[in-house]
């Protein structure tokens, strides 16, 4: 696989569905209905010129950092503290936008502490669900066992619950079958309600993952707050159904659905951020999903253009597809 078009149409897709989300971050889905957004605007939540985009895709870009050097869990979060303290991969040298479960675990990997994050119930924000979508090109030849190891590595730099890294999951493996082009994005979605919970139970089975309360039934009870992805068709969910906060199941839902229910990267990525509240995340998330299903040629050239960085991204498009295709 030539990985050039497909890097680049997933790195500009996430950041610039971010960038359109960063204005209107923490409105709510009935203030943006008065006034929704069809374009790049600035000067809203954060009073940010057009195409700022937020730690959703500073994160990203500093794993993209990493990976191009080889997979190791010890670097990527140090970039993740560089990104903290010096302002890597931000738009402006400074970061912004920081979740409370993010920024506890970047300031334990500075002491020097082990690095895993929270993993106690209320620590499943999307912060890693926002930053991970780069690792797909990493392990989407791996075994499946593989797979979900390296996807809880890196979850849990930051987020080490067993919720947020299904959501991880699953995730990463709807963006590696939309990486071969041989299933339509509903056959996807079908073939991952059957593929994610066979064999998660067969894991569950086969290994002891406790969480910190070493509850017995934790691991299977886990899979049943992605019911609504894996038992029902998200798709048919009027907009109501459908949650957008900060909560990383709500992030996963709304972001399968926007790309579900839609057609093409532009009115994918503007459905997610006028859904309103975490909005810069639920944007980003689907842009990723977005960017690689309709491609690059997709993403209207003026958001391209007019996003912080442009360059700069590119740049680091072609880097780590460079990686890959030596490899």
């Amino acid at each position: 696989m030539n990985h050039d078009y497909k890097v680049k149409s997933m790195l500009f897709g996430l950041a610039i569905g971010d960038s359109l989300g960063v204005p209107v971050e923490f409105k709510s889905r009935e203030d943006i209905s008065k006034n929704p957004v069809n374009d790049m605007i600035g000067y809203g939540t954060y009073n940010k010129p057009p195409g700022t985009f937020s730690d959703d895709s500073s994160l990203t870009f500093a794993l993209v950092e990493s990976l191009i050097n080889g997979y190791n869990i010890r670097d990527i979060s140090q970039n993740f503290v560089k990104w903290y303290e010096e302002g890597f991969w931000t738009t402006e040298g400074i970061a912004f936008d920081i979740g409370n479960t993010t920024h506890v675990a970047i300031s334990n990997i500075k002491e020097g502490h082990a690095i895993s994050g929270e993993s106690h119930d209320r620590a499943n924000g999307n912060g890693s669900l926002m930053r991970i979508a780069p690792l797909v090109f990493c392990i989407k030849d791996k075994p499946i066992e593989e797979r979900f190891q390296m996807t809880i590595e890196v979850s849990s730099i930051t987020h080490a619950h067993l919720r947020s890294i299904i959501a991880c999951f699953y995730y990463l493996e709807f963006l590696r079958y939309l990486l071969d082009d041989n299933l339509e994005k509903h056959e996807i979605y079908h073939k991952l309600q059957k593929e994610i919970p066979e064999f998660l139970s067969n894991y569950f089975n086969e290994n002891n993952y406790f969480n910190e309360n070493n509850e017995e039934n934790y691991n299977l009870d886990e899979l049943n707050y992605f019911n609504r992805l894996i038992k029902d068709n998200i798709y048919e969910f009027e907009e109501d159904w459908i949650n957008s906060g900060g909560y990383v199941v709500d992030t996963i839902e709304a972001s399968i659905w926007c790309l579900l229910t839609t057609d093409n990267y532009h009115d994918t990525v503007l459905k997610a951020v006028n859904l309103g509240n975490d909005t810069d995340t639920t944007a980003c998330v689907t842009g990723a999903l977005a960017g690689l299903l309709y491609g690059y040629e997709d993403i209207p050239k003026e958001w391209v253009e007019g996003i912080a960085r442009s360059s700069d991204i590119e740049d680091l498009a072609n880097r780590f597809a460079d990686s890959l295709n030596d490899e």
